[in-house]
């Protein structure tokens, strides 16, 4: 808003010093908004680091035990196995809320299952096989939760970006305009009023004089 297009009056006045103030209320709103996010984005971090090394250390360990079973048990025995499960993991999508912002919270059902459930046969079945299926299912466990908290470090940097903009443009912009144009139409309403009055003052003085 450039200060001299507004119409200087009293109730422009009135109407800019109500501007002024909701807008720096939502100014402070705004940057406590903006800190309140940044706190949580460094605590995500810090879990999206941790993920990340547990998600390293999973694979390591799963490519490890595949390894063994394949060089004991040979690749056509570590092949079937695989081929023979029949349950897939089912992975729900929903959201939860951080400071008001929706963030994606996933879920899998069907990530560990029974030895009964595999699909193989427990008895000929040796422990290199089973040993590399459970660190293959928990690396998915750890990769699934990964997936979710590198969601939300994405979504809540988004926002922090976001807000960040928003606060700079009340602060630089927004604010400082409306604060020129409350300026004006002060200065303008004083310079009518001090007219008015040497005009008054005039006028009586040109009414004495004819007396």
């Amino acid at each position: 808003m450039a200060a001299h297009d507004v119409t200087p009056n009293r109730s422009v006045l009135l109407d800019l010093k109500r501007r002024i103030k909701l807008t720096k209320s939502g100014y402070k709103i705004l940057k406590m908004k903006r800190d309140g996010l940044i706190i949580e984005f460094f605590e995500v971090l810090e879990k999206a680091r941790k993920m990340r090394e547990g998600v390293s250390a999973d694979y390591d360990v799963a490519m490890e035990k595949i390894t063994i079973a394949r060089a004991v048990e040979g690749e056509i025995a570590v092949r079937s196995a695989a081929y023979a499960l029949k349950a897939d993991p089912q992975v729900k999508l929903s959201s939860k809320s951080i400071m008001g912002m929706m963030v994606p919270k996933v879920e899998a059902d069907w990530v560990h299952t029974n030895m009964t459930e595999k699909g193989y046969g427990v008895i000929s079945t040796s422990p290199y096989i089973e040993g590399a299926s459970n660190a293959f299912e928990k690396l998915l466990d750890t990769i699934i939760r990964a997936a979710e908290v590198e969601t939300t470090m994405k979504k809540l940097l988004d926002e922090i970006e976001k807000t960040k903009r928003r606060v700079n443009a009340l602060e630089y912009k927004i604010i400082p305009e409306l604060q020129e144009a409350e300026r004006f139409v002060k200065f303008s309403l004083e310079e009518m009023d001090r007219e008015n009055t040497t005009r008054l003052k005039h006028l009586k003085s040109k009414g004495a004089a004819e007396e």
